[in-house]
């Protein structure tokens, strides 16, 4: 069930030791290279870009969450049965204590991080997959692009989309973070496309990506995703993207926890 805001906020979070906590559930991941793995989602709130498209715009645009200590965090997960945890977000990593629980859960559990490659863990933090999903030009935000469901829940006090446009132009690729992400881990480049346009980018970042890394960047582990946050959504990009992968040799990802539950939460 989603955390809400009638957990408590610990007395702990002043100190740290505690994250804000969008959802916290089991499913099936519906992305990469772990498809239909299943898996436990622990959902942090908080993101340093605004992509127009977010799927999960309760945790950027609206950020929703209840703080969690993380000791409670893993013993929530450690009561759920999937081996499998994927920390995500928003964006985790801008959190110190998402590497705490990732130490805490390291020994146990086979970890994905799911990112936007712009913040590099500490060394030696333990993640099995980093599943890095770059973002493009095309996600850059406007005044009249933004989640329509955040449109709705928007107050007159929130932040304009317009004063978070160059800030998410300027921050949403570090060429030497995604390189130092490819070195140190298992890893998969997993690119959000919304068709033919945007593969001239999609390219280029991949070889810039392999000029600055020392190791190597195969074609399997760049994965090209269809945008779409409910199923009609995906049936106007799925084809196109698919065809695009097809032609230019890289990995295609369905979004299945979309195909199965189309936009329901904790999915």
């Amino acid at each position: 069930m989603p955390v809400t805001s009638e957990v408590d906020r610990p007395e702990s979070e002043a100190g740290g030791s505690s994250l804000p906590i969008n959802e916290l559930f089991a499913s099936l991941q519906g992305e990469g290279r772990l498809v239909g793995v299943p898996s436990t989602f622990v959902r942090t709130s908080g993101c340093n870009l605004r992509c127009w498209f977010c799927d999960s715009y309760h945790t950027s645009w609206e950020p929703t969450h209840a703080w969690m200590a993380v000791d409670e965090i893993v013993e929530e997960v450690r009561t759920r049965d999937p081996n499998h945890v994927v920390l995500t977000g928003g964006e985790p990593t801008i959190h110190g204590e998402s590497f705490e629980l990732l130490r805490r859960l390291g020994d146990d559990h086979h970890l994905t991080v799911e990112t936007n490659g712009t913040v590099v863990p500490p060394e030696g933090t333990p993640i099995d997959l980093v599943s890095v999903s770059p973002k493009l030009a095309s996600s850059t935000p406007t005044p009249e692009r933004i989640p329509e469901a955040a449109v709705d829940a928007r107050g007159d006090d929130a932040e304009p989309a317009s004063d978070w446009a160059d800030r998410h132009e300027a921050n949403r690729i570090d060429i030497d973070a995604l390189a130092t992400l490819v070195e140190r881990y298992e890893s998969q480049l997993k690119f959000v496309a919304t068709g033919r346009d945007d593969m001239a980018e999609i390219t280029e970042l991949v070889d810039r990506v392999r000029d600055a890394a020392s190791v190597d960047l195969p074609n399997d582990e760049v994965l090209l995703m269809p945008e779409g946050r409910t199923r009609e959504q995906l049936a106007g990009t799925r084809e196109t993207v698919a065809e695009l992968a097809v032609e230019y040799g890289f990995r295609y990802t369905p979004r299945i926890h979309v195909d199965i539950w189309n936009d329901a939460p904790e999915t």
